[in-house]
């Protein structure tokens, strides 16, 4: 029996939409979610989840991130439906939630597979650094800061000419590689006073002169908490085992490097966050931690369902020009990661 068959595809009217590549056969190669759950971490905060119902394209709507309590399902399950994010586990994460979001569902790969992938993705650090961006600004972030504390913001104060301190400055210090590693979730109120590059916070003492990255998960620099898991046995395995070499860790000691499309969508949502806090700051339902979300919740409202109104809805001129460039942007990158959606076997071609 053939592994894979190809067929010839119609729309409606009869026209060819090109060839379709169908397997037949069922793969014993563990799926996207079997992955994922390689990194679960019970040691360190939470920092919001993932909603991770389903393993083909027709279930993406249900992947989005939001706070524990927000999202619907069983964590950490047999058919796994919600999954914490930890520091630790923040960039398989994104890489998840990228590799899901970066290919529009269709008709046609409606039922296609999301797999675990081959080992290369682990060196790709312009990748890891890309599907992080991605996720940040991506409209399944549903992050609210009304329902707890945001630490997705990747910009200071100052960048964004906030009239208040944020109550976390975790993924900024996370971007600059200034998190501590003996407490992998910095998630201080004191205000960041400079620009996003120059934050003066205490830089990790972790030797710089090593010639591989800073990256992977369960280390050596866990190993004091190992006896408080010794009768958990995925943990403990998470605890000995690193896929990158046994010093590293999935906590940056550097700061992230960005390819060109990550950076112009870093800067155009920039520009949007700042236009919020430029409107919004007198107003009596300003956040100086508004999310993603809540910006525009801000700015387009609700319908009497409680549904947000589209962006055609909001007023704001220049809102809706802002944000339609950042989707412009988000689209560029999502395209950078396709190409590697396939060369690193999360699909089949």
């Amino acid at each position: 029996m053939k592994s894979s068959i190809i067929l010839d595809i119609f729309d409606e009217n009869g026209a060819s939409l090109g060839k379709k590549r169908f397997y037949t056969t069922h793969s014993k190669q563990q799926n996207l979610n079997q992955w994922l759950k390689n990194f679960i971490d019970t040691n360190n905060k939470e920092l919001c989840a993932i909603c991770c119902i389903g393993t083909d394209f027709q279930h993406n709507n249900f992947c989005n991130i939001n706070f524990w309590d927000s999202i619907k399902g069983v964590g950490n399950a047999k058919g796994i439906s919600k999954f914490k994010i930890t520091p630790n586990n923040l960039i398989p994460t994104s890489i998840y939630f990228s590799v899901r979001h970066c290919i529009k569902a269709t008709w046609i790969n409606d039922r296609d597979q999301f797999l675990a992938p081959n080992k290369k993705w682990e060196k790709d650090e312009e990748f890891q650094n890309d599907c992080l961006i991605f996720m940040l600004f991506h409209g399944q972030n549903r992050i609210t800061a009304k329902e707890g504390i945001n630490h997705f913001i990747p910009f200071s104060e100052k960048d964004l000419n906030a009239g208040e301190a944020f109550e976390s400055h975790f993924m900024l210090e996370f971007i600059q590689g200034k998190i501590k590693l003996d407490s992998t979730c910095h998630t201080d109120s004191t205000p960041c006073h400079t620009d996003s590059t120059l934050c003066h916070t205490e830089r990790s003492e972790v030797s710089h002169t090593k010639s591989k990255r800073d990256f992977s998960f369960a280390t050596q620099i866990q190993n004091d908490n190992t006896h408080t898991c010794k009768n958990d046995k995925t943990k403990s395995k998470l605890l000995q085992q690193s896929l990158f070499n046994d010093e590293q860790d999935f906590i940056p000691t550097k700061p992230l490097e960005f390819g060109d499309e990550a950076k112009e969508v870093l800067q155009v949502g920039k520009e949007l966050f700042k236009h919020y806090h430029g409107q919004a700051k007198d107003s009596k339902d300003y956040n100086a931690n508004a999310a993603l979300y809540d910006i525009k919740a801000h700015f387009q409202g609700f319908n009497d369902k409680g549904k947000m109104n589209p962006p055609q809805k909001a007023d704001d001129e220049a809102y809706k020009e802002k944000l339609g460039i950042l989707n412009y942007a988000l689209k560029n990158l999502a395209k950078k990661i396709e190409v590697k959606v396939y060369k690193y076997g999360f699909l089949l071609p």
